[in-house]
């Protein structure tokens, strides 16, 4: 498409003014090639022109590449031919959404929801496919996909957009036990798909699998979830970090009295207010 590095600048300037990610929700912001490029993957797979289109989770903004990759496809159009929704926890990121789509005029509707409880009936069998970037825990993959699936239209070949780490042979064979128990196959295995701002995992790059739908596709979980479902909740590891100007070390964790990089970041080096740190550690916390 011609248009392309124009839609790629713009998307840039959209994203820079973008909320900070929550890391405690497992967010991570990925780069905006990273968000056009599943935009485009999904046109190369017949699942944006007309389509109605669920994020489950968007703190990537794929909604907004969505939409904008509509409007390029049909200029002149108020609305263009597909619409797409976004349902979060994130207050932050849902407001910014719906002011983006306000001020370019975008197909885009958001919903507030903890997907710990189930999808709300109101957007049930509704949906020609879906985009998620779950928590990195096998819990919060097959939670995710559970409540995409939810909002899937009952037919066979429906595409599931799920964006997830590199992980081991052993992850991955449960991975795909998950997915066999929720009946959905395999089309498409994309390495180092996606990349992330600033992330420490692999150099900041995941994996892209495209899913789809099958006779028996069904939510492997469809009540309320109580489980751990994060990565902080799961390992509830400590990391030290170091200031990079008086060198005073800091741990960091969800059972530690700062929480997250972020947060000691706002807050500066206890000794010396610097704001810039290096991570030197990470290991399990030594608390019960």
């Amino acid at each position: 498409m011609r248009h392309l590095p124009e839609l790629s600048q713009e998307l840039r300037q959209i994203l820079s003014r973008r909320p900070q990610a929550n890391v405690q929700l497992d967010q991570a912001k990925c780069t905006a090639e990273t968000s056009l490029r599943r935009a485009i993957l999904c046109l190369r797979n017949h699942a944006l022109v007309g389509k109605k289109i669920l994020c489950v989770g968007d703190d990537d903004l794929v909604s907004v590449s969505l939409a904008l990759l509509l409007k390029r496809l049909f200029p002149g159009k108020e609305v263009a031919s597909g619409r797409i929704e976004v349902v979060d926890i994130d207050e932050r990121f849902l407001q910014f959404i719906t002011g983006v789509a306000k001020q370019h005029a975008l197909p885009i509707r958001c919903h507030r929801a903890d997907l710990r409880q189930p999808l709300p009936k109101k957007l049930h069998r509704q949906y020609d496919c879906f985009f998620t970037d779950p928590p990195y825990t096998l819990q919060g993959m097959s939670l995710f996909l559970s409540r995409g699936i939810s909002g899937l239209q009952k037919r066979k070949g429906l595409p599931i957009f799920l964006s997830f780490a590199h992980k081991s042979p052993d992850f991955a064979l449960r991975m795909q036990q998950q997915f066999v128990q929720a009946g959905v196959s395999v089309r498409e295995v994309i390495s180092h798909f996606n990349e992330y701002e600033g992330a420490q995992m692999l150099d900041g790059k995941g994996q892209m699998i495209v899913l789809a739908t099958t006779e028996q596709t069904a939510p492997i979980v469809e009540h309320a979830f109580t489980e751990p479902l994060y990565t902080g909740e799961e390992a509830r590891s400590q990391r030290l970090y170091r200031c990079q100007k008086c060198a005073h070390v800091s741990k960091v964790g969800a059972r530690e009295q700062v929480a997250t990089i972020e947060v000691l970041k706002s807050k500066g080096c206890p000794r010396c207010r610097h704001a810039r740190f290096a991570l030197i550690a990470r290991r399990p916390s030594n608390r019960d």
